[in-house]
């Protein structure tokens, strides 16, 4: 027996709601959509009063600055990009503000990069600060910090940004609205008898092939970077929706368990959040190779990785952080804290952990990685 929408949506008390920038800018007047960001807040506000908090991740900074610059084509220098966002983002919130003033909801700005996702404290207090605007009943209004993030710390897009934030927050739904009914069998706007995907019970990698890349002058993800988000999502344990943001109330109908738009079914149970951030939200700063032996025990007997699976590192890292550890195939098979730096691994590497005090000098438990720090990749 297949579950239903309204199981998971009955129990969602917090979302995230990921709005494109198609949804948000164009507008010939104004560059943001005012129109649009009073229907959301209207049906924010019923959510709100039903207990639902909300938390949205939002995208338009740099075609709203492209529009007060009076821009037709979206620049590919990064300082052009930095610049057009500085511009963009202050008349963006203006906007939410204006808006969502209407119904007495208070929203905050939140502008993240990757950086501050890919290390734990400081993930633990923007976690932190996101609790305390849910106390206060206000609503975070998240976008990346594209003034002053590079290439190197960039989130990607904004449905990428999406999962993380929803991870960061803990909710129960992550809702990506954008200008399409859902995930169509094919390109809706190529072939009009392509059919709308209503429900995922299991992901399916020829989505991945299915989905097709945005042709936007402003955004910058498409359908394909919705898809891996829903990958991600459902491995989790969270369910996810894409639907149609310019749909009449699509919010509270989704909410209310219409079968409208495209709802993937969470396939595992809600990770823990330190095993969500292990597997998503941080950045390894290298990687440990191991052989089969050890392979088999970290995927199919959950143990932790010792010393003598270990075959070679790359990379440079202190003890304590974040490494990816690599198959005899040459395949991520999980991330983890290492317990040991390059250096000291590179010196132990091979050896029983009872020879470890004779070539390191300290006292150590022998995990290289212990299980309980580490979280394992899905392999295709």
């Amino acid at each position: 027996m297949t579950p239903e929408r309204s199981i998971y949506l009955s129990r969602a008390r917090r979302i995230v709601i990921k709005i494109g920038s198609s949804l948000l800018t164009g507008d010939k007047k104004h560059g943001v959509k005012n129109s649009f960001l009073a229907r959301l807040a209207g049906q924010i506000n019923i959510l709100k009063s039903r207990g639902v908090q909300c938390l949205i991740v939002t995208s338009g900074a740099i075609s709203a600055g492209m529009f007060e610059l009076g821009l037709k084509k979206r620049p590919e220098e990064m300082s052009e990009l930095q610049a057009l966002a500085a511009v963009g983002q202050s008349n963006l919130m203006h906007a939410y503000k204006k808006n969502f003033d209407r119904y007495k909801i208070k929203v905050a700005q939140v502008l993240l990069t990757r950086e501050d996702l890919s290390q734990r404290h400081r993930y633990a207090n923007a976690h932190r600060t996101l609790m305390k605007l849910f106390q206060h009943g206000i609503v975070p209004v998240v976008n990346e910090n594209d003034t002053v993030a590079v290439e190197e710390i960039k989130f990607g897009n904004n449905d990428t940004l999406g999962v993380l934030v929803t991870h960061l927050a803990e909710a129960d739904l992550l809702i990506i609205l954008t200008d399409t009914d859902g995930f169509f069998s094919e390109d809706p706007r190529l072939n009009p008898k392509a059919k709308l995907i209503s429900n995922v019970f299991q992901f399916d990698h020829g989505f991945e092939k299915m989905a097709t890349r945005s042709n936007s002058i402003i955004g910058t993800g498409g359908m394909k970077s919705k898809i891996l988000a829903a990958k991600n999502m459902m491995r989790s344990g969270v369910p996810m929706l894409i639907a149609n943001g310019t749909a009449h109330n699509a919010l509270r109908r989704l909410l209310d368990s219409e079968p409208i738009g495209t709802f993937f079914f969470p396939t595992a149970k809600k990770m823990k959040s330190r095993k969500r951030w292990l597997a998503w939200g941080g950045i390894p700063k290298g990687e440990i190779f191991i052989d089969d032996g050890a392979q088999k025990a970290l995927l199919e007997k959950n143990k932790s990785l010792l010393p003598t699976g270990v075959r070679k590192t790359v990379g440079s890292w202190h003890a304590g952080e974040m490494v990816k550890i690599v198959g005899s195939n040459h395949r991520e098979i999980a991330n983890g804290i290492c317990n040991f730096s390059a250096t000291e691994l590179n010196q132990i590497m091979g050896l029983k952990t009872s020879d470890l005090f004779d070539r390191i000098g300290r006292e150590t438990s022998g995990e290289v990685v212990h299980r309980d720090n580490m979280v394992k990749i899905e392999i295709d």
